[in-house]
């Protein structure tokens, strides 16, 4: 259980310095540790099939689909905004607002154990079956979507050169 909520904070912060870096390229490293340490949780969880998952399609392919992006795109530097400490504050006080509301529904649930797992959960034949069954479409089109976006950024710049 303490390996858990130390890979659940480090997991937080990793999540954090992703949406708070100005510096796209390590947001999207900050992403690749979050991703890993999700991979850790289900590893505590006895997924091993699924955190390997994790780590090959999403902290592997995915990352770095990403990066690929970020480098073809070349972004310059975020300019400091000037005159939006409103918008700031008020995404600060939803952000606690939405906090407050997480820590009261975590505090108010129903105490015992969770419902127990299937006892193949995890497990090969039970993800290729609803991978190759239930959720083909949803896998393929996900492939496709990606696709897409990748040759899309390599035409923006290719317009911008």
């Amino acid at each position: 259980m303490i390996l858990f909520w130390v890979v659940a904070v480090l997991a937080v912060v990793s999540a954090l310095i992703v949406v708070f870096h100005r510096n796209v390229v390590y947001s999207a490293l900050a992403l690749v540790m979050a991703l890993f340490q999700v991979a850790l949780i289900f590893v505590a969880l006895d997924a091993h099939l699924i955190a390997l998952l994790q780590v090959i399609v999403y902290a592997g392919a995915i990352v770095v689909l990403f990066l690929f992006v970020i480098m073809l795109l070349n972004p310059e530097p975020d300019a400091r905004p000037s005159g939006r400490y409103g918008v700031r504050g008020a995404a600060f006080a939803v952000t606690v607002a939405l906090g407050v509301e997480l820590g009261v529904a975590a505090l108010v649930s129903a105490p015992g154990s969770p419902a127990p797992l299937p006892l193949d959960f995890g497990s090969t034949p039970l993800i290729a079956r609803w991978l190759f069954s239930t959720y083909l479409l949803p896998f393929e089109l996900t492939s496709v979507l990606l696709l897409v976006a990748m040759v899309g950024a390599v035409v923006m710049a290719r317009r911008r050169a």
